[in-house]
């Protein structure tokens, strides 16, 4: 059976693609610059840094089975571009607030970055009689959240930089496992949880990227 493709949610929850992209473009970018190369026909270059990756990508949304509307599946592709509550940082006294990021999984290919959704465009392509939206055409723009093999994360209980490791979830794989290989106790599994924002530890996509936080410091006294 084919796999499908799915969009993982920093909330822990998941939107799976009713069809699979037909194609998919992915841009990672540097930034080089150079002072005026008088007499000489090119600059030596200084690398400044890297540029957000992208994946641009096309869905097809189609309910021409039942006859009901395809409104539903494209809002909650919308609520991606909203303000999400809870999220790790958020402050909404003092107007802190995001989107949740998002991972792109499709069986073997991963993308190999958390994004955010950038751009999405909607295009109903087909209607029913009545005007009920049928099929759907959305265009995807992701866009690069973070440098998550260099950026240092939060350690949740200190709230301080800390360094951490990156476990990739096995297929069957659930926090109290993966707990146990990486600290020899399953039952520290909270802490992977609260580090990645996941509400249900027993169902996490195959293939999911999960921070690794330090264990705390006991300090004695």
């Amino acid at each position: 059976m084919a796999e499908k493709a799915f969009l993982y949610l920093e909330t822990g929850s998941r939107i799976p693609f009713q069809f699979n992209p037909s194609d998919l473009t992915l841009t990672r970018s540097a930034s080089w610059s150079g002072p005026a190369a008088k007499g000489r026909n090119a600059p030596q270059l200084k690398f400044e840094g890297g540029q957000s990756g992208t994946v641009t990508l096309s869905l097809t949304l189609d309910a021409t089975v039942d006859g009901s509307s395809v409104v539903d599946r494209v809002s909650t592709l919308l609520s991606l571009v909203s303000v999400a509550g809870g999220l790790p940082g958020s402050d909404p006294s003092r107007q802190s607030v995001r989107p949740a990021w998002v991972e792109l999984h499709w069986g073997k290919l991963d993308v190999p970055f958390r994004a955010v959704v950038q751009r999405l465009q909607v295009r109903y392509t087909y209607f029913a009689a009545d005007g009920t939206p049928l099929r759907a055409k959305v265009d995807l723009s992701l866009l690069q959240y973070d440098d998550q093999d260099v950026l240092p994360r939060q350690n949740p209980t200190s709230f301080t930089p800390a360094p951490h490791a990156v476990h990739r979830v096995l297929p069957g794989e659930t926090l109290d496992r993966v707990a146990a290989r990486e600290y020899g106790d399953p039952g520290r599994w909270r802490l992977i949880a609260q580090a990645n924002g996941i509400d249900d530890p027993l169902r996490i996509p195959s293939g999911t990227s999960l921070v690794v936080p330090e264990l705390p410091v006991r300090r004695r006294g």
